[in-house]
C-alpha cells in the first residue's frame, strides 16, 4: 500500500483530470481565446470580401467613363446643358401663363371668355416654345447616333469576353463560329462631329429670334403678372449672353481625353447623382446617399442623446430602487423590438399621424406644414432615436457606476445639492464614457438598415440646406437603404453590383472610425481615474 504525500492534498492541480491531453484550465483557455480568434478572423474575413468586390469597381468605372466619353455621349449631353436651360425658360413661360388662366377664373368670368382672352397672347407663348424644336430635335438625333454606337461598343465587348470563355473551356468549334460585329467609335462619332455647324447656326437663329420675340411680348396690368413677365425677359436675356459659353463647352471639348482612375475616384466620391439603368449613362456618387445618411443620423441624436443619458443619470442618480426596477427594463427592452416592427410602426403609425398633425391650423404659420410626404427623413431619424437610445443608456449608466462613490460622498459632505454633486461632480467625472456611448449610438443609427429603408422616402436627392429646417421632413434615400434596396436586383459582378459593395466598404469604415474613437476615449477616461 502507498503511503500519499500529505502535501499533495493541498496540490489542486495534481487532482486535474485531463481529457485528450487537456486540462479544464487550459480548455477554458482555449474556448475563450479561440472565441477572440473567430472574430478577429471573420473581421478580416469581411473586411476582404468587401475589398475583393469593390475594389474593381474604379477600374470597371473608368472604363464605363472611357466608353462614355469616346462614344460621344458627353459630347451630346454638353449640348443638352443649353438645352436644358431653354426649356426652363419655357416652363417660366408657361407658369406665367398658368397664372394669368388662374387670376381670370378666379374673377368670375366664363371659360369662353377667359380662352378669348388668352388667345391674344397665345402667338408669344407659341412661337417661343417652337423656338426650342431645331435644338431638341437636333440633340435627339445626336443622341440616337452615340447611343446606338456605344450600344454596339458594349455588345461587341462582350461577345469578345464570351469567345475568351469558349476558348478557355476548349470550345474552339464555338467560339470560331461566334459573330463578332466591329465597331469603331470614332467613325460613329464624326457623323455628329461634322454636323456641328448646324448647332452653331441654331444658336445663331435663338441670338437672333429671342430678341424680336421679347419685343412682342405682352403687357400686363396685373402687378404679379408683370413682375413675373419682366423677371422672364431678364432670364431670357441671360441665356442668351451664355450661349457663347455653351458653344465654347462643346467646341473645345477632346475625345481624345484619357479618362484616369482619379477622375473615376472623384466621380464617385464627390459625384451628386447616383443614377442606374439609365439609357445615357449611369452615374454613382455617394454624396446624397452620405448625405442622407448623416441627416437622418443627426436627427435621431438629436433625440436620442438627450432622452438616452437624461434617462441614466436618472436611474442611477435620483431614482429609488422601484423606479429603478421599472424603467431600466422597460428601456433595455425597446432593442429587443426587431427594426422591421419599428419600421411597420413607422409607416402605419408614426408617419401618417405626423402629417395629420402637420395640417392642424395652429401649425398653419410654419412655413413647410402640412408635410406632403409621410415618409421622410424626420421620421425615420425619430424611429432610430428610439432605437439608439438603449445603447446610449445602458453604456452611459455603465460610465457613471464607474465614477468613484467617494467623489459623490466627498462632494455631499462639503455641503452640495445633490443636483450640483451630479451636474458639477459626477457628469464630468463620466463625461469621457458618456461620450463614447454616445458615439456608439451614431454607430448603431447610421448603420441601420431597416428603417430607413421602410421610412425615409428613398428620395435620391442631396438635402436641400437652404430649405431650413425644413430639409428635416424631406424624403432622403441612405447608404444602407440602398445597398438592401438594389443588391437583390443587380448582375453579379457588374459596375453596379461593385457599386454597391463600394458604397457598403465606406459604411464599413466610418464604423471602424467610430468604434476607434470610441475605445480611445474609454481608455482616455480609465487612465484619468487612475
Amino acid at each position: 500500500m502507498s503511503v500519499q504525500d500529505p502535501d499533495s492534498r493541498y496540490d489542486l492541480g495534481s487532482r486535474q483530470r485531463s481529457f485528450l491531453g487537456l486540462t479544464k484550465e487550459s480548455a477554458l483557455k482555449g474556448l475563450f481565446g479561440g472565441n477572440a480568434f473567430v472574430s478577429i478572423l471573420v473581421l478580416g474575413l469581411i473586411t476582404f470580401f468587401l475589398f475583393k468586390e469593390g475594389a474593381g469597381f474604379f477600374g470597371q468605372y473608368r472604363e464605363d467613363l472611357t466608353t462614355y466619353r469616346s462614344s460621344g455621349l458627353e459630347y451630346v449631353e454638353l449640348m443638352r446643358e443649353e438645352q436644358d436651360a431653354l426649356s426652363a425658360l419655357n416652363r417660366y413661360l408657361n407658369s406665367i401663363r398658368t397664372l394669368q388662366s388662374e387670376q381670370l377664373s378666379a374673377s368670375g368670368l366664363e371659360f369662353r371668355d377667359v380662352k378669348a382672352i388668352l388667345r391674344k397672347d397665345e402667338d408669344f407663348f407659341y412661337d417661343f416654345e417652337d423656338l426650342a424644336y431645331p435644338l431638341r430635335e437636333y440633340i435627339l438625333e445626336a443622341n440616337e447616333i452615340v447611343a446606338t454606337a456605344r450600344d454596339s461598343y458594349n455588345e461587341m465587348l462582350d461577345l469578345q469576353e464570351h469567345q475568351q470563355n469558349l476558348l478557355k473551356a476548349g470550345r474552339e468549334d464555338e467560339a470560331q463560329n461566334l459573330t463578332i460585329p466591329e465597331v469603331d467609335l470614332e467613325i460613329m462619332f464624326s457623323l455628329v462631329k461634322d454636323s456641328e455647324a448646324e448647332f452653331l447656326a441654331i444658336n445663331r437663329q435663338l441670338e437672333s429670334e429671342i430678341p424680336k420675340l421679347l419685343d412682342r411680348a405682352p403687357e400686363y396690368a396685373d402687378s404679379e403678372l408683370s413682375l413675373k413677365l419682366g423677371r422672364f425677359k431678364e432670364l431670357a436675356s441671360m441665356f442668351i449672353l451664355e450661349i457663347p459659353d455653351y458653344e465654347s463647352k462643346v467646341v473645345s471639348w477632346n475625345r481624345a481625353e484619357s479618362v484616369s482612375l482619379g477622375d473615376a475616384f472623384t466621380s464617385f466620391v464627390f459625384g451628386k447623382e447616383w443614377v442606374t439603368n439609365s439609357s445615357v449613362q449611369d452615374w454613382y456618387g455617394i454624396v446624397p446617399l452620405f448625405s442622407g445618411s448623416l441627416l437622418v443620423a443627426l436627427i435621431a441624436m438629436c433625440f436620442a442623446i438627450p432622452f438616452g443619458v437624461g434617462a441614466a443619470v436618472y436611474v442611477n442618480q435620483v431614482a429609488n430602487p422601484i423606479e429603478q426596477n421599472l424603467i431600466k427594463p422597460y428601456i433595455e427592452f425597446i432593442s429587443a423590438i426587431p427594426s422591421v416592427v419599428i419600421g411597420f410602426f413607422g409607416i402605419a403609425v408614426f408617419g401618417t399621424l405626423l402629417r395629420t398633425v402637420s395640417g392642424w391650423d395652429a401649425l398653419g404659420w410654419i412655413d413647410f406644414f402640412p408635410l406632403s410626404e409621410r415618409l421622410t427623413g424626420f421620421t425615420a431619424g425619430c424611429l432610430l432615436a428610439l432605437m439608439a437610445i438603449p445603447t446610449i443608456f445602458t453604456l452611459a449608466e455603465d460610465a457613471l457606476n464607474n465614477v468613484p462613490l467617494s467623489f459623490r460622498e466627498a462632494s455631499m459632505a462639503m455641503g452640495s445639492t445633490k443636483l450640483q454633486t451630479i451636474v458639477r461632480i459626477i457628469i464630468p467625472t463620466a463625461l469621457s464614457g458618456i461620450i463614447s456611448a454616445t458615439l456608439l449610438g451614431f454607430g448603431r443609427v447610421i448603420g441601420e438598415t431597416m428603417v430607413v429603408l421602410l421610412c425615409a422616402g428613398n428620395r435620391i436627392e442631396i438635402p436641400q440646406i437652404s430649405k431650413g429646417v425644413g430639409v428635416f421632413f424631406e424624403p432622403v434615400h441612405t447608404m444602407t437603404g440602398i445597398i438592401a434596396q438594389e443588391l437583390g436586383e443587380v448582375v453579379n459582378g457588374s459596375l453596379h453590383y461593385r457599386a454597391l459593395f463600394v458604397v457598403g466598404l465606406t459604411l464599413f469604415l466610418i464604423s471602424l472610425l467610430i468604434n476607434y474613437f470610441a475605445q480611445k476615449i474609454v481608455i482616455k477616461f480609465q487612465i484619468s481615474r487612475g
